[in-house]
């Protein structure tokens, strides 16, 4: 059975919960069905368990635009994020719109019938199930959820004891009263190291290079104190959220507009927090800020536990695995009973499913981001990537409303369909995500993450101001977004119901 739905999303994490949220908020009128494959709402917070994990943004701005978060801690653990998307889920009627245990294969749209035409695995049954949607939004994140980056180590196969990718994090694990050393120096090792201090023996975190880092207080001081004045949640919520977003951008600006400042600025917070003790040099990056992502650290979490002993850093290159930890370049032998590789992400679009125009495979490298929303060259389509310089969920939503302008535009014209169309003087030769970062994850994923534009809407800037004007304000119908009507020989639409 072909089940049909006005809009059809990929994955239930918070893209598309809050793409689903906007739908019914914004008054689309649109039927839609959600397609997860997982067995919960929740995406990354529901894949990844290990010890401590938290979020890397602040939860005025992490949280959703229409939803207050509640709460003054500046980052939140997994769980309680879990939870807010699941919570947001409910109130809006979400949930029983969604599809558990769907893996999408593969979508196809057809001009002369003006559809999307997708295929899922039932995981459970092994049963391909078709759907059929006037329009697909892709909520997948750009992460390969099967597998996270893992090199190869010299000599691994000598290790005798257990090797560990956070992505996957075994429930059993016991640490208590190991030697663990941690592999990486980005956000998960730097959640990881004082997590697990608490129990194992020691914990050694090793690097390569060092990572920005910067202090933050637990709890947000501004949020306390607009709780202890009792002042309506809607409007704390709202007045936190514009400073936090004031202050990120402020932040990214001074980095790029003076980045000997801004490195100072972070280095000698990092200097204070860590003590007179812990060398420096663990802490200061060869490149400047926010050419890879800032890490967050609340409350000196990691820097209390250097100072204290019950953890160390050391910045070095591996030589070999050895049976009882690892040889480093230096010499130095790093004794461990479990390793940990914190050692990033495989970048994926669309969950891997495959996807076709009127029959001509589409590569998702050779697609344009357009407004940093919609991809050139795919009809009444649109993929959801957050920020890379600020929280994800800003860009989520203001695409969401974007894609619900769109929507209700369409219907007040009676237009059936939309494609917007990149000349090649519109492309540039970096990724969409490339011309902010340098990180590594990032220039792994240049083959299969779309293309950054050169000019205009094609340019992807990660600015939330600019993308507020662009996304909510800017005059839909620019010459460059064509809309088209339903022709004859377009199949038509049967009653839409959710699936």
């Amino acid at each position: 059975m072909t089940r049909h739905v006005d809009v059809l999303i990929i994955g239930a994490g918070l893209s598309g919960i809050g793409m689903a949220c906007h739908l019914s908020r914004e008054n689309t009128g649109r039927s839609y069905a959600i397609l997860e494959r997982r067995s919960a709402i929740g995406g990354t917070w529901d894949l990844f368990r290990y010890p401590g994990i938290r979020s890397d943004s602040d939860m005025l701005t992490f949280g959703y635009g229409f939803r207050p978060w509640i709460g003054t801690k500046v980052l939140a653990d997994g769980p309680h994020i879990r939870q807010y998307i699941a919570d947001t889920a409910e109130e809006y009627g979400v949930t029983r719109h969604i599809r558990f245990g769907r893996k999408v294969v593969k979508s196809s749209w057809s001009s002369a019938e003006q559809l999307w035409t997708t295929e899922a695995v039932d995981e459970q049954t092994g049963d391909t199930e078709t759907y059929t949607s006037n329009f697909l939004v892709g909520c997948t994140g750009y992460y390969d959820y099967d597998k996270g980056f893992r090199p190869q180590f010299p000599g691994e196969q000598n290790f005798a004891g257990q090797i560990v990718h956070p992505q996957h994090w075994p429930e059993d694990l016991d640490y208590r009263g190991k030697r663990v050393v941690v592999i990486g120096s980005g956000a998960t090792a730097i959640t990881l190291v004082p997590a697990m201090s608490e129990d194992a023996a020691h914990v050694t975190m090793l690097q390569r290079s060092p990572t920005y880092i910067a202090p933050l207080p637990a709890e947000d001081p501004v949020a306390v104190g607009m709780k202890k004045a009792k002042l309506p949640a809607a409007l704390a919520y709202k007045t936190g959220r514009a400073r936090n977003i004031a202050l990120q951008r402020a932040s990214f600006a001074l980095s790029r507009s003076n980045p000997a400042l801004s490195r100072k600025l972070l280095l000698q917070a990092v200097r204070v927090a860590v003590g007179p003790d812990v060398d420096m040099r663990h802490f200061s990056p060869s490149y400047n800020p926010w050419d890879q992502r800032l890490c967050i650290v609340p409350n000196g979490d990691l820097f209390k536990v250097l100072r204290s002993g019950r953890a160390s850093i050391v910045t070095d290159r591996i030589a070999t695995f050895t049976e009882t930890g690892i040889r480093l370049e230096s010499g130095e032998e790093l004794p461990a009973d479990i390793i940990i590789s914190a050692t990033g992400l495989n970048i994926q679009m669309l969950g891997g499913a495959a996807i076709d125009v009127d029959g001509t495979s589409i590569a998702t490298r050779d697609l344009v981001a357009y407004k940093g929303a919609l991809m050139s060259g795919l009809p009444n389509a649109m993929m959801i990537i957050g920020y890379t310089n600020a929280s994800w969920t800003l860009k989520a939503d203001l695409a969401a409303e974007y894609f619900c302008r769109l929507l209700n535009h369409m219907k007040a014209k009676g237009y059936s369909t939309f494609v917007a169309e990149a000349e090649d003087a519109d492309r540039a030769p970096e990724s969409m995500m490339g011309g902010a970062l340098t990180s590594g994850y990032i220039a792994r994923g240049d083959a299969v993450m779309p293309r950054q534009g050169r000019r205009g809407p094609w340019k992807v800037i990660n600015n939330y101001y600019r993308d507020r004007a662009l996304l909510r304000k800017a005059d839909l119908e620019d010459g460059i977004l064509r809309f088209g009507t339903r022709s004859a020989a377009a199949r038509p639409v049967v009653e839409s119901r959710s699936a």
